[in-house]
């Protein structure tokens, strides 16, 4: 397949690497500033240049579109290539707004096309060896999860992060991948609570949720913190702790028990090429991608949850 990047964001950079070790073909690029266009296609060897997002939807050697705009745009803009009749990857988070994920694959649907949000973390050979782990009993009874994920930024850089109308936020930006994790691992969750900090855009957010069979998780997130990350996964017999679940760029887990620690070795892979593959091996077979529509309304319903829950003051049901 013959991939086009939806603007030149910076996200892009880690795909076209990942693509690169996974043999995928990126084939154009759209901006709209032809010259920050063709000074990013010059940097990573793209042959073809749009000088709009509507001049690259309408590229006819162009199979499958990669959406890295901001969060507000994800959906727009991903339906105007399904529409297209392009592929699409979008990049997380689709949507705090569940009809806004329902309308994008419906008309993935309509167009006969493969919509996919790419949570890259998903396709990490340490994603899967923990998820084995804990289903197939390595910590007993799974009792509790706690996810971080925080960075510092500036709040006078202009960084769309901090934008308002352009959805920004902690959870959408970091804060969804703990919540990913949470719900890969215990299911969806019963009730969540939470608190924000910041009046226009939440610069930080820490939530409790609740499970299924009393399995409790809590997480943090945020945009002006000292740069965190880590995953710890509680059983009734051990612990699992990964210090780097969201990139996995160090990989490694440490199963920690009675009589000391494990240290489980994961092999180093490059997560944004898989997701890219996984695209088109949903393409090539005629399957949904393994994050399908379910998955993705599952993802914007606890994020709207928690968001309502911050605002209101109160834990919800879902």
């Amino acid at each position: 397949m013959r991939w086009g990047i939806l603007s030149t964001a910076n996200i892009g950079r880690k795909l076209i690497a990942g693509a690169r070790v996974a043999g995928v073909e990126i084939a154009a690029v759209g901006s709209r500033d032809e010259a920050r266009g063709r000074a990013f296609a010059d940097e990573h060897g793209i042959p073809r240049v749009h000088a709009s997002y509507e001049a690259l939807l309408a590229d006819g050697e162009v199979d499958a579109i990669y959406n890295p705009l901001p969060n507000s745009l994800h959906v727009p803009w991903s339906i105007k290539a399904l529409e297209a009749g392009k592929h699409v990857l979008c990049e997380k988070p689709m949507s705090r707004d569940v009809e806004q994920v329902e309308r994008a694959f419906d008309a993935a649907d309509a167009a006969g096309r493969v919509l996919m949000e790419a949570f890259m973390w998903r396709f990490h050979v340490q994603t899967a060896r923990v998820v084995e782990l804990v289903r197939d009993g390595g910590i007993g009874r799974l009792r509790h999860i706690n996810a971080r994920f925080g960075f510092n930024l500036d709040p006078g850089s202009g960084n769309v992060r901090w934008d308002e109308s352009l959805e920004g936020g902690a959870l959408m930006d970091v804060g969804c991948y703990c919540v990913s994790g949470m719900r890969l691992l215990a299911g969806e969750p019963v009730r969540v609570s939470a608190e924000r900090v910041g009046e226009r855009v939440d610069g930080r957010l820490a939530a409790v949720l609740r499970f299924e069979g009393d399995v409790t998780g809590t997480f943090d997130c945020g945009m002006d913190v000292y740069p965190r990350s880590g995953l710890e996964v509680v059983g009734d017999d051990a612990t699992l702790w990964i210090a780097d679940p969201w990139h996995g760029v160090t990989p490694g887990i440490v199963m920690q028990r009675d009589l000391g620690e494990e240290r489980i070795e994961v092999e180093a892979v490059d997560p944004y090429g898989q997701e890219l593959l996984e695209v088109e091996a949903a393409v090539s077979e005629g399957r949904p991608p393994r994050l399908d529509r379910a998955e993705s309304l599952a993802q914007a319903r606890v994020i709207a949850a928690l968001y309502r829950a911050a605002d209101e003051g109160r834990a919800v049901t879902l």
